[in-house]
């Protein structure tokens, strides 16, 4: 006896129709473009408004105005030194038996001070070192920079990833629901089975389930976006169909390492922080050295006077300049053990910088093998998304002849669509891998993203 088909889903009284993916195409890059309207942005506007926005890369840039001015303060000790002091006091004198030598006094003075080092060579070194930290200061804020790139470029191609899927997924679901309107119009004539039926009703099941799933993660991927960039609402543009690729130049790993040798931010901050260790041990070397400074003084000075028999108040204006010598004898072994400490944290500086250039090349050689694979990937992901095809229209013939099952064309079509969603998720990595190679080879800069604003539809 024949079981009433089930309620979930009205039967659909249309024979289906096999899927054309340059149409399928044209159809998710139409509903791209109709759902993102006037405020669809490119990936370089939206990378700007990040800059702007940012937390992450404004306190790196407000890290390094304050390794700036820290700098600057370094040169204070080549400058000369001005003070101005002022002193005043009463006094009150009591003499018994002479009430002539009794009485108060009032002083008032006031000095001005100014010395200017001559021979500092600690001063010297430490003003050597702050120039050299600026350039660390810097090479960090151009990391934030290119990390700022990579995460908005990241979080932009998330939202299109999770787009196309939440739109492959309901593509396939209007598919399955073909599918399960011709297996129960089979089945009432009696050509088929109640078990077409419920395979298509439970492919059809796990694809609400997969629509709600790419709906939510569509959700989260545009508030991350969102928060990146500091707007509501944002929408990126998708690739424009068909999608050609930038070619990978220079096609040579050697030729990416070379290019971090000298500009790489990381292997700059470790050069630097070498040089700055072997400043360190010749400042504490210079620990043994004299210092000379040239100082003066000027003072005005009001109150009762010392030398008899001048009575009263007077005042006395003094001046001075002259040289001050400072010689090191002995500080308890201080400074023969700071040297032997600085000579250590310079082999440990030396070090850090080799480390840094193996993991500069390890990651660049890396990536540079990420773009091949995700090229290669893509290339057979075109070719899969060909016979994927093909085999779903032969599964669809076959099905309608009687010579295939339900369960073939359903499996069919997931395959189909699983490949659509690869495909457009793998073509999206090379992208984002081809940044990530320039932020490895540490030549990464803003004006990477317009070759992939090309790609883009206007």
């Amino acid at each position: 006896m024949n079981a009433a088909p089930s309620a979930r889903l009205p039967v659909l009284r249309r024979r289906p129709m096999p899927l054309n993916p340059l149409a399928l195409g044209a159809v998710l890059l139409l509903g791209s473009l109709f759902a993102t309207g006037a405020r669809a942005q490119s990936l370089v506007q939206l990378y700007e408004a990040a800059r702007g926005f940012d937390a992450t890369y404004l306190s790196a840039r407000s890290q390094y105005d304050a390794s700036l001015a820290q700098a600057a303060q370094a040169r204070a000790g080549l400058l000369p030194q001005a003070g101005l002091g002022a002193v005043a006091s009463w006094a009150r004198r009591d003499i018994s038996g002479s009430s002539a030598l009794s009485g108060s006094s009032d002083n008032q003075s006031a000095t001005l001070s100014a010395s200017q080092p001559l021979y500092r060579p600690v001063n010297k070194l430490t003003n050597d070192q702050a120039e050299l930290s600026v350039d660390i200061a810097r090479a960090r804020l151009t990391q934030a920079e290119q990390d700022l790139i990579v995460r908005t470029s990241q979080a932009y191609f998330d939202v299109l990833a999770a787009q196309d899927t939440l739109a492959f997924v309901q593509a396939q679901k209007t598919a399955v629901a073909e599918q399960l309107a011709a297996a129960r119009r089979n089945f009432e004539v009696g050509t088929t089975t109640i078990t077409d039926s419920r395979e298509a009703q439970a492919q059809y099941d796990l694809v609400l389930a997969r629509e709600i799933a790419a709906e939510n993660d569509l959700r989260v991927k545009k508030l991350a976006l969102d928060q990146l960039v500091g707007r509501n609402a944002v929408a990126p543009r998708p690739l424009v169909a068909p999608v050609a690729l930038p070619e990978l130049l220079p096609a040579d790993p050697q030729a990416w390492v070379n290019r971090s040798a000298d500009a790489h931010p990381a292997l700059l901050q470790a050069t630097r922080s070498l040089e700055i260790a072997q400043l360190e041990t010749s400042k504490a070397e210079a620990g043994h050295k004299p210092t000379l400074d040239l100082v003066g003084q000027y003072q005005v000075a009001r109150g009762p006077s010392t030398t008899l028999p001048t009575a009263g108040n007077v005042r006395t204006n003094t001046a001075s300049v002259g040289l001050q010598f400072n010689l090191p004898l002995f500080a308890g072994y201080a400074v023969q053990n700071r040297v032997k400490e600085t000579l250590a944290l310079e082999e440990k500086a030396r070090n850090d910088l080799e480390a840094a250039r193996r993991n500069v090349d390890l990651s660049t050689r890396s990536a540079y093998l990420g773009v091949v694979s995700g090229q290669g990937q893509v290339k057979a992901l075109e070719a899969a998304e060909a016979s994927s095809q093909s085999a779903l229209d032969a599964n669809r013939l076959g099905y309608q002849v009687g010579v295939r099952i339900n369960i073939d064309v359903l499996n069919a079509q997931s395959q189909l669509f699983q490949t659509k969603r690869d495909l457009a998720q793998a073509r999206y990595n090379v992208l984002l891998s081809g940044l990530r190679l320039r932020q490895a080879s540490g030549s990464l800069q803003p004006e990477d993203l317009r070759p992939i604003d090309a790609l883009l539809a206007k």
